[in-house]
């Protein structure tokens, strides 16, 4: 945890103005006893009304000092901890931001998210009670037991038992609770994971009649989560009694052994109370440390999951030395390039080379799981080789920085991905300076103009959170557009066709051939009647190339290639 408190440095003026004002509370708080001991033992006692309205007085404007101070102490800290919130919250996004797709899959989204949000959501609330009792309980407790020592030395004996009773018994509570409090932030993650996979995956849930087994799958985890948080709240809840019942007995001890002592002269009754006082304020103090380290526990659970995502150094990153390729040119090659998952048995891909220049259509085909989308993964470094390289005009991408090299590649996914907000704004997404007349050239490129006019507000029409609100063919011609609207140059097409008709197919490939006569096309397709015109075909089967050429060229020489052909088309269509 005070890893991430490191980060407090911008805030150490607000820091520094809430101990002050801490320090003064406190300083209220331990005089006021004091005060009321010499109303009692010189004014009431002594019949003397003046004195009793000049203490009061006084007592009063001491009291509301410490009020403002405290509510001053109060604002300052929640504005630290907020902020501290607030720049741990970015800083975790953009640290993220630089995570390969491999990062992602360690950790998994719904940890991620977790992480984010209520794991730094525990750290600022800690924040927020340390900044308040880390000067307050000290003082309180070193400057009680100072004040009740010099009302009576003798009596401060009690308290001389009473501080490590409680002292123990919070270690012994808040020892048992740490590894509780881990294990909760765990167990969250899964209810989270769990959570977001039955609300993504609700039409799948629904069209399969698992609503019940993902209601027990929930239940489950819920459970889980559950039962760890009362076990843990269990114990937290014995730390009240037991500074209770501490405490009622140190106030009978006192009040027993300080009467003894005013019976023998040896104590005057206000100091009795401020005696008291005193002790309550000790024990007070201690409470508020047992506070503290109530939340400790989990909220040092919690800042260590997000010192390990700080910690990930992310295995994509930029060459301290970039190199630039030449602008406008788009020439790709691959050089004999493996690569493999973490953890798989075998290479995704193995030993492949080929090229792609500009002006040239190459289309990629192959099996289920040949390695198509790894490929395309590899030209954006979504993922690194682990053998080989990929050349973008001649440099290695890994001598690019990302952005530049992301700059000249327009990416289609296979998974058609849209935002919220309007439809201007998701296909603005792919250049941010894009005017209303490149949107609808894009949009007419992509052939989702028609639809798009056919919605109430046009290109201002709202696009709901993942696209929910429209079809599947409509997500991939809008993710086609916000491709296009960058004018890139390497289009890179992950099966971004397969969601759409033969004849809007048909009609898109014709649309892009003016558009893309002087870029580099890479088209990933399993439909062989998308990649029979394509100027090179490759074919991967099980990661490896299978044949490279024509149409024509692989059906003489591919037997991979005419299996394939032979399963989609008739004997007419391949004549």
């Amino acid at each position: 945890m005070l890893k991430l408190f490191r980060s407090l440095k911008p805030f150490w003026l607000l820091i520094l103005f809430t101990f002050v004002l801490v320090f003064l509370q406190s300083m209220s708080d331990l005089y006021l006893p004091t005060l009321m001991s010499d109303i009692v033992d010189k004014g009431i006692i002594e019949g003397d009304i003046p004195y009793i309205w000049k203490i009061g007085s006084f007592m009063l404007a001491v009291a509301l000092g410490g009020a403002i101070c405290s509510i001053a102490a109060s604002y300052l800290s929640a504005k630290v901890a907020g902020g501290f919130g607030r720049s741990m919250r970015s800083r975790v996004f953009q640290h993220v931001q630089n995570f390969s797709l491999q990062e992602f899959d360690k950790l998994g989204t719904a940890s991620l998210i977790t992480r984010t949000t209520n794991d730094i959501a525990q750290t600022q609330q800690v924040l927020t009670m340390m900044l308040r009792m880390m000067i307050s309980a000290p003082m309180m407790c070193i400057g009680g037991i100072i004040m009740a020592v010099s009302k009576d030395a003798k009596l401060s004996l009690i308290i001389v038992v009473i501080v490590p009773v409680l002292a123990g018994s919070i270690a012994l509570i808040a020892g048992m609770g740490m590894p509780l409090f881990k294990a909760m932030q765990v167990k969250l993650d899964k209810l989270n994971r769990v959570l977001r996979e039955n609300l993504t995956g609700i039409r799948v849930i629904r069209s399969f009649n698992r609503i019940q087994h993902e209601q027990e799958r929930f239940k489950e985890a819920n459970y889980d989560l559950t039962s760890t948080a009362v076990r843990v709240n269990k114990i937290m809840a014995a730390m009240m009694p037991i500074m209770m019942i501490v405490m009622n007995l140190s106030t009978i001890a006192i009040v027993w052994f300080g009467g003894l002592r005013i019976r023998d002269g040896h104590m005057q009754v206000g100091d009795l109370m401020a005696f008291i006082q005193y002790a309550m304020q000790i024990m007070f103090s201690l409470i508020m440390v047992s506070m503290v380290f109530v939340m400790v526990p989990r909220a040092s659970a919690s800042a260590a999951r997000i010192n390990e995502v700080l910690s990930i150094t992310p295995d994509i990153d930029d060459p301290l030395v970039a190199q630039s390729s030449e602008e406008g040119r788009g020439y790709l090659e691959f050089r004999d390039v493996t690569f493999s998952y973490p953890g798989a048995e075998q290479p995704a891909l193995s030993g492949i080379s080929f090229t792609a220049k500009p002006g040239e259509t190459t289309a990629i085909i192959g099996g289920t799981g040949s390695g198509k989308s790894t490929l395309l993964s590899l030209i954006p470094r979504f993922y690194d080789v682990a053998e080989g390289s990929v050349l973008v005009d001649g440099v290695d991408v890994r001598e690019m920085t990302q952005e530049e090299l992301r700059a000249k590649i327009g990416f289609v996914p296979q998974k058609a991905l849209l935002f919220t907000g309007t439809i201007a704004d998701n296909i603005r997404y792919g250049k941010k300076d894009a005017t209303d007349e490149e949107i609808r050239e894009a949009a007419d490129i992509a052939q989702a103009t028609e639809f798009i006019m056919n919605m109430k507000d046009g290109f201002e029409s709202e696009i709901a959170q993942g696209g929910n609100n429209v079809s599947g063919g409509q997500k991939q011609r809008l993710s086609i557009a916000r491709a296009l609207v960058r004018r890139p140059e390497i289009y890179a097409f992950d099966d971004s066709f397969s969601a759409l008709d033969f004849k809007t197919d048909a009609k898109l490939r014709s649309a892009l051939k003016p558009v893309t006569r002087d870029a580099t096309v890479l088209l990933v397709a399993q439909r062989v009647s998308t990649v029979m015109d394509a100027d090179r075909i490759i074919v991967l089967d099980e990661g490896r190339i299978a044949g490279i050429g024509t149409h024509r060229e692989l059906m003489e020489t591919s037997d991979v290639y005419r299996e394939i052909v032979s399963s989609q088309l008739s004997e007419e269509e391949i004549a």
